[in-house]
């Protein structure tokens, strides 16, 4: 239910599909199906838990047809948020709408649209990046993340992810959640979590739940302090590392932006099987482990008549700070024939307000891995600058 509430408002997800379903007359030549019970068929008063699994037993038992076109409608006619929250209500009706709007729904990759909390961790298109936006209150230690409706930077935004800066001795730790009100490990909205080592210059990132198939949790000493709830009863709760953020040191204090070395877990790979023709689901011998992606930070030129270092951020960032950055692949030297392209950047961070920060990502990052790796820059860095 938190899940649910994290991209719904508080009102029932169930009512507004119910009440699109009312609404479409004739689609594709069909008349508007009664799927409910007239109110004078019912003649019994029911006690209040009772009739939920008929009722549900109605909305599953509609035309495999007519329930394909509605959710594909709903789909394509929502294409941008707040109204795309009409196909997460679709998804929350029941178990067989849920399949079926998963098959309808593109993945960010595909689609560059995030819908689901799970395309939270899916990474973003090719081409274009998605575009989002970070808010930070000083007075809690908290960050916002935000993806972006419009190309202005004075739009509310969709609220997407929250994290929270939290001091364990020498070690600093964001803990990330799904809620912007409910910032502890130890509960069922936890997405995962940023540690710090005490010089603030490497981080490391670990995910809630297993990335892939056959994942082991670490085992490390910032690892075992594991939530007490777990987010779904069918998958262990646990602390996955899935990246390294390092900051590299500035022994002669030169005067010089940030050079940052990213090594990130790319979202896992399906292999081909007969079954995946059938439509069923994968297999453990389907899926095989992540590969691995090494980042760098873009080396910025310095610009003679305003005397700094600089990137083109093509106008997503406007004030100039120490925080900004973007990043592009890098030949990985450990995996023969990997290619590197330092023209194409796969994230940027910059600053545009005194609290507010603009983040556009792509493929192979997820919005929670770009989300992480942005959340390193905060704080200052004294082996570093």
């Amino acid at each position: 239910m938190s899940l649910r509430r994290a991209f719904l408002s508080k009102s029932g997800s169930t009512s507004a599909a119910r009440a699109f379903c009312r609404s479409r007359k004739g689609v594709s030549g069909i008349k508007e199906a009664r799927v409910l019970p007239r109110e004078e068929d019912n003649h019994e008063i029911q006690v209040e838990g009772e009739g939920k699994d008929d009722e549900e037993n109605c909305w599953s038992k509609m035309l495999p047809e007519l329930l394909g076109v509605i959710i594909q409608n709903v789909e394509s006619s929502q294409e941008r948020w707040p109204l795309r929250k009409n196909v997460v209500a679709c998804a929350c009706v029941c178990k067989r709408w849920r399949e079926i709007t998963r098959q309808i729904v593109k993945s960010p990759t595909e689609s560059g649209k995030i819908t689901f909390p799970s395309s939270l961790k899916e990474p973003g298109p090719r081409d274009a990046p998605i575009q989002c936006f970070i808010k930070r209150n000083k007075k809690n230690s908290t960050f916002y993340l935000y993806l972006g409706l419009t190309q202005t930077f004075m739009d509310k935004g969709k609220f997407l992810l929250a994290a929270r800066r939290f001091r364990h001795g020498a070690h600093t730790e964001y803990i990330i959640s799904l809620d912007a009100d409910d910032l502890s490990q130890g509960s069922n909205v936890y997405v995962g979590k940023l540690c710090s080592d005490f010089l603030g210059t490497k981080f490391t990132i670990y995910d809630g739940q297993p990335p892939y198939i056959g994942a082991k949790s670490s085992s490390t000493r910032a690892s075992r302090r594991v939530a007490n709830k777990q987010v779904c009863p069918q998958v262990a709760a646990g602390s996955f590392e899935i990246g390294q953020v390092c900051y590299k040191f500035n022994l002669l204090k030169t005067r010089g932006p940030r050079r940052m070395l990213c090594t990130l877990q790319c979202a896992p790979q399906k292999r081909e099987t007969p079954n995946d023709s059938d439509g069923e689901a994968d297999t453990p011998s389907a899926t095989i482990p992540p590969g691995c992606a090494l980042l760098k930070n873009k080396t910025p030129r310095w610009h003679e008549h305003l005397q700094c270092w600089c990137l083109n951020f093509h106008g997503r960032v406007t004030v100039a700070s120490v925080k900004n950055f973007q990043l592009v692949a890098t030949v990985d030297p450990s995996q023969p024939g990997s290619k590197g392209d330092e023209e194409t950047v796969l994230l940027q961070f910059g600053k545009v307000g005194d609290d507010l920060f603009t983040m556009d990502y792509r493929q192979p990052l997820s919005a929670f891995q770009a989300f992480a790796i942005c959340l390193t820059s905060f704080g200052t860095k004294f082996a570093c600058e």
